[in-house]
Order: C-alpha cells, then sequence, then structure tokens
C-alpha cells in the first residue's frame, strides 16, 4: 500500500499548480482504501503473493475513477463535506470540482492507454458506465416512489456493487489475463459490494456518529431495503402515510423520526440485515472454493469487515 501511495500521487501529478494543490489535498484526506486493497489481494490469492507493475496500474486507475465519481458526486448533492473535511466543491466552487473529476477520469484512462493495459480499461469502462446508469435509474424510480425490491438490487448493484467488482477483476486480470477468475472474482467483489450499499442503508436508521446524519436517505427521497421491505408489509393506509411522509413531509424532523420508528417496528431493518448477511455468505463462498493462503483470510477478513463496520 505505501508503494502504490507513491505511484498514485505520481498518477496524479500534472503542470498546473491549482490542480496539484487540488489532488494533494484529496490525497490527504484519503478513507479507507479498501478498493486497491482488494486490487491487491485478489492478485495475490491468484499468483502465490506475486503482484506486477500492471496490479499497481489496475489499482491506481480504479482509485483515480472512485475519487473522480467521489468529487463530482458532491457536486450532484450539493455536498459541503466529505468524511468530516471540506469536500472540493466547497473549497475551490463547483466548476473548479467538475473540471477536477474530468481531469483524474481522463489521467485513469491515459493510464491505461499508455500501458496498452485495453482488457484493464475495459473492466473499468463498464464500470464507469454501469455507475451513471445506476445514478439515473435511482433518481428516476426517487420521483415515483415506485422501487420494487428487484429494482433496488439493480440500482445498487450498477452504483456501488459494480465498482468493488471491478477491483476484484481488475486483481485478478493484471496476473491472470483471460482466465475464468476474472469472470469469478468478478462475481464476488459485485456480492461484496452488495452486502457493502446495504450496510450502508442500515446506517440511516442507526444512533451511531458515521460522517452522514442518520434519516438523509429519506430526506432524499432514497428507497433503501428497509423502506422498501416495509412498505411492501404495511396496510394501504399506512402505505399511503408512508408515501406521503418520503414524499411531502422529508424535511420535517419529527415526521422523519416517525418513519424510522415505523420501519424499525415493522422488521425493516431485520429484513435488511438478513439479505445483507446472504450476500456475505455467497462471497465467502466463492473464497473457500479457493485453497488456503493468507490472501485468501485477508479477502475473508475484508468480507466481514465489510458487514461488521461502524461507517
Amino acid at each position: 500500500m505505501e508503494l502504490f501511495e507513491t505511484k498514485f500521487r505520481e498518477a496524479m501529478s500534472s503542470k498546473v499548480a491549482l490542480l496539484n494543490r487540488i489532488t494533494y489535498y484529496i490525497v490527504n484526506r484519503k478513507g479507507k482504501q479498501m478498493r486497491p486493497m482488494f486490487v491487491f489481494l485478489t492478485a495475490k490469492l491468484l499468483s502465490n503473493g506475486e503482484v506486477n507493475e500492471r496490479t499497481y496500474r489496475g489499482a491506481s486507475v480504479i482509485e483515480l475513477i472512485h475519487t473522480a465519481t467521489l468529487v463530482h458526486d458532491d457536486v450532484v448533492d450539493e455536498s459541503s463535506k466529505r468524511r468530516g473535511f471540506f469536500s472540493i466543491n466547497a473549497l475551490w466552487k463547483n466548476k473548479i470540482a467538475v473540471l477536477v473529476g474530468d481531469y483524474l477520469l481522463s489521467k485513469g484512462l491515459l493510464l491505461s492507454i499508455d500501458n496498452g493495459d485495453f482488457d484493464l480499461l475495459r473492466i473499468i469502462s463498464v464500470a464507469v458506465r454501469e455507475m451513471s446508469e445506476g445514478e439515473l435509474l435511482q433518481i428516476e424510480k426517487a420521483r415515483r416512489l415506485d422501487i420494487t425490491e428487484a429494482v433496488y438490487y439493480d440500482i445498487i448493484r450498477q452504483k456501488t456493487a459494480t465498482l468493488i467488482a471491478a477491483c476484484c477483476s481488475l486483481g485478478a486480470c493484471s496476473v491472470k489475463p483471460d482466465t475464468e477468475h476474472v469472470e469469478t472474482f468478478r462475481e464476488f467483489g459485485e456480492l461484496c459490494g452488495m452486502a457493502f450499499q446495504i450496510k450502508d442503508d442500515l446506517f440511516d436508521y442507526g444512533e451511531d456518529k458515521i460522517g452522514k446524519p442518520t434519516g438523509i436517505d429519506i430526506k432524499e427521497q432514497k428507497m433503501t431495503l428497509p423502506l422498501i421491505y416495509t412498505l411492501n408489509h404495511c396496510s394501504k393506509s399506512e402505505r399511503r402515510w408512508l408515501i406521503n411522509s418520503i414524499k411531502n413531509h422529508n424535511k420535517d424532523k419529527k415526521r422523519v423520526k416517525e418513519v424510522i420508528a415505523f420501519v424499525k417496528d415493522r422488521g425493516g431493518l431485520e429484513y435488511a440485515v438478513e439479505k445483507m448477511l446472504e450476500f456475505k455468505e455467497r462471497a465467502l463462498a466463492i473464497l473457500r472454493s479457493y485453497p488456503e493462503s493468507e490472501y485468501r483470510s485477508s479477502l475473508e477478513l475484508m468480507v466481514n469487515y465489510v458487514v461488521d463496520r461502524k461507517k
């Protein structure tokens, strides 16, 4: 990870001083860095602990793309904070934030093209397309609040799971190109990503300080699994009250608290936890089909971390 940090910094560098100042700010406020870890551990599991330059490039590209999407997300969501720090748009305004996101995206793509990693580029490009489609599908459905559980899974598969799937398939592709492992680990990453997003949805109903205020998904009219389950398991009048609360009273703190209490009372949280654990178990089952190693153990730890994390 230390060597990766150096390579990642180099991948971001520019001749424009302002850009360097902003990217320096981004690098020094990094998050959990789960995505590059997925790339490295997958590669190591498949190649007895060996990684190559392609693995480092794959990890850098995914982190560049991921960072670009976060910078753009903060502009779209008009968010002034990210992980407790000021967002790029809060410090340098929207126009600069959008351009920085574009710059990071192009740097990621060029890193693959300049090194002839077209197989890695395909994986990344599919992920970027799916993430955009997932976000737009969510926006379209939020307007009508008619999301079924199946549509919800489609949204989170594209919005969140596709990037973790890309990390794992990139790791596999960097050391074992054109093998069945690339698809196996794409599926493994997707399952991890599904569990990851359901866990995020559950935070909206928690009391813990997790960097985003509770009830924010309801305020933003986002249909999450606990809410979808509750809507499908309550009377017509309760359903009308719920939909009316989300559509017309989502800024009313007291009403949002009532919605949260209602969802908890009707078993929405238990159901979401159950589904999250199903995705986790399916991911672990894929890992168990590979021989035991420290890399497999580390990936198992990461899968468990996804559902046990506190933020």
